[in-house]
């Protein structure tokens, strides 16, 4: 695919604060899918595991991580996923918007597609909260998932959170984001905790209190960028950090518009900055944004983590760039 049009700003990158050393990680076990590069993983009120692949299927295996089989096809490029209250599966599609589907009839709906008239480009990771208000994230809004490193050279703040009311009206909660990823609520849902990759911050927009309608930090300078998050059964945050911060992008973000445009152009788009691959996942505190936990390892058959989530004393992860989902014991650690 020819690579798009770019329009490079100048942008200093948050510093970055080293995390207490990780805990021992447990032994890792793979399991094999139909596709590549599952990116967010969520668990299904029978337990199974269910993930969306690069060509638009979407995928589930037992809770053992066995009988995988294919549940939909979205048609586009399925991203971040989340249960409704009704056991209907939201997903965030790159090229389709945000979508619904239904496990008891096989449908599949459009929620979203566009916002004040701009079709979604890159949904990235939505959740539910009690009274059916969806709140979920676009990236940018200048690139699909295909070339999402165009975001990264850019360095231009083009990502939101938004909010779809059960009445179908969405609304803008924030712009201007720098790659707004994950979303998840806190268990009391007073607060819908984002995280934006090259921001590499976690952040709290707040629904109830006297912050209400603002946004607070939870995270700042994390020595990574975080992907799609969860909460964790004792309402920690659970993070996917995909990769370490990159030098290379880092140096050139605050350097001349017209260095970054000539390197797009000139560079095939698998030379441009790459994430380098690393199992690694945190767990932060809700409230002050502690580490309660994090696990970093490699191994030869997966990396990249994009996805997390906590299900029945498993920690499963999604990955991008690659095959298989991965989990491993949390009480092995």
């Amino acid at each position: 695919m020819a690579k798009p049009h770019i329009d490079p700003v100048r942008w200093q990158p948050p510093g970055s604060r080293p995390l207490p050393p990780p805990d021992p990680t447990p032994a890792l076990r793979i399991v094999e899918i139909p596709g590549t590069a599952p990116e967010d993983v969520v668990a299904a009120a029978d337990g199974s595991i269910w993930t969306g692949v690069e060509d638009g299927r979407i995928v589930a295996v037992g809770p053992d991580g066995t009988a995988p089989r294919v549940v939909t096809d979205t048609g586009g490029r399925p991203l971040g996923l989340a249960f409704t209250g009704d056991h209907r599966l939201l997903i965030c599609d790159s090229h389709r918007g945000l979508l619904r589907y239904d496990p008891q009839t096989g449908r599949l709906e459009t929620l979203v597609s566009e916002v004040a008239g701009q079709a979604l480009t890159f949904c990235s990771n939505a959740v539910e909260s009690a009274d059916g208000t969806i709140y979920f994230t676009e990236s940018t809004n200048r690139f699909h998932y295909e070339h999402y490193k165009g975001s990264v050279i850019e360095a231009r703040g083009s990502g939101s959170l938004l909010r779809r009311d059960p009445d179908g009206a969405v609304s803008v909660l924030a712009d201007g984001l720098h790659f707004a990823n994950g979303v998840t609520l806190t268990t009391d849902e007073s607060a819908v905790v984002f995280a934006e990759s090259t921001g590499r911050r976690l952040s709290k927009y707040w629904l109830t209190g006297p912050h209400r309608g603002s946004i607070t930090p939870l995270v700042e300078e994390l020595p990574g960028h975080p992907d799609n998050i969860s909460t964790g059964t004792d309402g920690r945050i659970w993070v996917a950090m995909v990769s370490d911060r990159n030098a290379l992008s880092d140096w050139l973000s605050p350097r001349a518009p017209v260095l970054r445009r000539l390197l797009w152009r000139l560079l095939p788009y698998r030379l441009l900055p790459d994430p380098t691959p690393v199992v690694w996942v945190v767990a932060f505190d809700a409230d002050d944004g502690r580490v309660l936990a994090q696990f970093r390892t490699e191994h030869p058959d997966f990396g990249l983590a994009t996805g997390v989530v906590e299900s029945d004393g498993r920690l499963w992860m999604g990955r991008i760039a690659g095959s298989g989902l991965a989990y491993f014991e949390l009480h092995e650690s």
